[in-house]
């Protein structure tokens, strides 16, 4: 039988996955919203969380020789620490049942805590990619147990680090290969922590987090991923970052506005 939202989950992963072969940045920004399409916000994060960790694992499987071990250990070390705050505040404001109810042109939409602060974080990542001043931003090699801690804290509550890590990483004196690589070591390890974090609030939250039924659509999203990252070698540098980060910033623009209204 036809499933629109297993091929809906499975095209946006294959699409975002090639995105973030050299920017470092787009998988998890594009899959949540789409996540959060056919599941509750807190449910849709742990899903992002699953398809962007198995992503990492196979990026790293082809460029994780390619990092340089002194910026992973400076930045990475204290975003692990970071991702790990990020995904028990999540939790903690999961926790939070009551959200403002309303009805717009016969729509009815529900504006929760989790959402509006996923929302807002969304907002904010989206300005980061579609205004000059701030998508210019790149930090020094002095700055990057900084960016680190903040890039970790955002990838542990909502998933959206790249943007920020790739920002910091950019001036540290690395070679174009060593930036892919070092990119994606640090991706995983975040990934690899904030997932066991929300395990474990899974397996403590009682009946909020009983029933994870997204794992058909976690499955078809990470085989997308995996399909998306190995074209992507070929074809992705025809693709200008300019114009990836126009598409990731509009896209994410308007999910952020469905989510703080409650109409998504």
């Amino acid at each position: 039988m036809f499933d629109l939202p297993l091929l809906i989950v499975a095209l946006a992963a294959f699409m975002s996955a090639g995105l973030t072969m050299y920017s470092g940045f787009g998988l998890g920004t594009l899959m949540l919203p789409v996540f959060s399409l056919f599941f509750p916000v807190e449910i849709a994060v742990v899903a992002t969380a699953l398809v962007h960790g198995a992503n990492n694992v196979f990026k790293v499987s082809l460029l994780g020789r390619l990092a340089e071990w002194g910026v992973v250990l400076k930045f990475g070390a204290p975003a692990i620490v970071a991702a790990m705050i990020g995904a028990a505040a999540l939790g903690w404001i999961s926790r939070f049942d009551t959200g403002l109810e309303y009805e717009i042109a016969g729509i009815g939409a529900e504006i929760s805590p989790v959402k509006g602060v996923i929302g807002f974080l969304m907002l904010a990542f989206a300005l980061f990619e579609l205004l000059p001043r701030f998508r210019e931003v790149e930090f020094e090699r002095r700055y990057l147990p900084l960016g680190g801690a903040l890039s970790g804290f955002f990838g542990g509550i909502s998933g959206h680090q790249g943007a920020l890590r790739s920002a910091f990483l950019a001036k540290a004196g690395l070679s174009t290969e060593q930036f892919v690589g070092s990119n994606a070591v640090i991706g995983f390890a975040v990934d690899l922590t904030r997932i066991a974090v929300y395990g474990l609030l899974l397996y403590m939250a009682g009946n909020r987090f009983t029933e994870f039924d997204a794992w058909p659509m976690v499955i078809a999203g990470s085989l997308a991923a995996f399909a998306g990252l190995l074209t992507a070698r070929r074809f992705l540098h025809k693709v200008t970052m300019r114009g990836v980060q126009m598409l990731v910033g509009v896209l994410l623009f308007f999910i952020a506005l469905g989510l703080i209204t409650g109409l998504i």
